[in-house]
Order: C-alpha cells, then structure tokens, then sequence
C-alpha cells in the first residue's frame, strides 16, 4: 500500500481523506503543520506529499521551496485559490500538480495513481545513457554531472528521461503534456515551458535542451 502525507490544518478533510484513500490503497497520514510535516519527512519514507497552500506558521509555497532543497518526492499542491498565477508559481517552485479546492477526492486518487505509476515505471527500467559529463540512470531515477547528482524533482527527472531516451528528436509541447501529464490545462503552454528552463539551469554548464521555434524542444546531447 501506497504511503502519503497530506500536510493541512483542515482536520475535517484529513479525515474524509484518510477514509476515501483506504478504499483505493493508499494509506494517507496527515500533519495539521509544517513543522510536523518536515519531521515526518525526516524521519519516514512516502510516495507522494500533498500539500495545502494556505498553512499556519509558512505558506504551502514558501515549504514546496524547503521540501525541494532536500527531496525530489512528487508534490501535488491543494489551495482555495484557483488563480492561474498560483498554480504557476506551484509549478515554477516544483511542484508536480496542482489542484484548486473544492475538488473531487476521486480527481486528487486518480492523480496520484498516476504519478505514482509514472514514478514505478521509470524505476523499472534498467538503463545507463551517457552524455559526456550527464549520466542518467533510469535504474536509479538519478541523473549525475561530472559525477556529482543533480537534484531534479520528479517532473524535471520525467521530462529528462524522456529527453534522454530519444535523444535529437523533436518534442512538441503536446507530446511533452501528453507524456507528464497532470498539468491544469489553462496554464499548460507556460508550464512546459517553466519545467524546461528549470531543467536547463540544473544541467548547466552543458548546453542540451535546444529550442526549436514554432515547434518544441530538441535534446542536444549524444550517446557516448
């Protein structure tokens, strides 16, 4: 069974949560703060973090930022707020979905089936790809530069796999959508490419990820 950790101070919705999660197999555990949440983080291993933007003590922003210096888990982010500013501020933080309140408790389960079943998947395969100083091991879910690994979250490690799986083709924005999917539809242009730019920085000083105008993305890098 599947664990996760919903970190909100809405009591009432933990409860409904946990309940309808059981029913799907997913076992949910709940922090009311994010003090409780880190340590939760800290001391046990989940799946999958949900995480409230309106929180006590810091917003859910401001701890999507801290969560991300330390750990790639995926990151699903719940907020009253539907603007589409919001969700891109979510995303350009590291944030793997986004989904406005009131929502559906079967919409959040099948999200998160489906990262979860994204994130099973990438780790059954069993490939190093080399690219010079870039690594990327598909075993691992891990990819290195001049050795040393980069923290990628999960949606910048899918996007690069992808990339590195098919190295010189053409991705449109659609494919890239169509592969990563979870993405809220009214911010899906900008939010691919937000998640390119952060790949970009982290796979700097290497030049791999070429933009081809009017079309999509091309990755560079060539299998040594």
């Amino acid at each position: 069974m599947s664990k996760i950790l919903l970190i909100d101070d809405d009591e009432r919705l933990a409860d409904l949560l946990t309940q309808y999660f059981e029913q799907h197999s997913l076992n949910l555990e709940c922090s009311f703060t994010p003090s409780d949440g880190i340590a939760r983080l800290n001391q046990d291993e989940f799946g999958l973090l949900i995480l409230d933007v309106m929180l006590p003590e810091m917003d859910g922003f401001d701890l999507c930022k801290l969560i991300r210096k330390e750990s790639d888990i995926p990151i699903i982010m719940l907020t009253a707020r539907g603007e589409v500013m919001d969700r891109v501020v979510g995303l350009e933080l590291g944030a793997d979905d986004y989904l406005p309140k009131p929502f559906e408790p079967r919409e959040l389960v099948v999200r998160i089936q489906n990262i979860l079943k994204r994130t099973s998947h990438t780790r059954q395969n069993n490939k190093i790809l080399n690219f010079d100083e870039l690594v990327v091991n598909t075993d691992l879910r891990q990819a290195l530069m001049s050795e040393i690994e980069i923290n990628l979250t999960s949606m910048e490690y899918q996007l690069l796999e992808l990339f590195a799986l098919q190295p010189g083709k053409i991705f449109t924005r659609d494919e890239i959508l169509n592969h990563l999917q979870g993405i809220e539809a009214d911010v899906y242009s900008r939010s691919v490419d937000i998640l390119v730019s952060r790949l970009r920085q982290k796979l700097k000083p290497m030049e791999l990820i070429k933009t081809i105008r009017g079309t999509g993305y091309c990755f560079a890098g060539k299998i040594q």
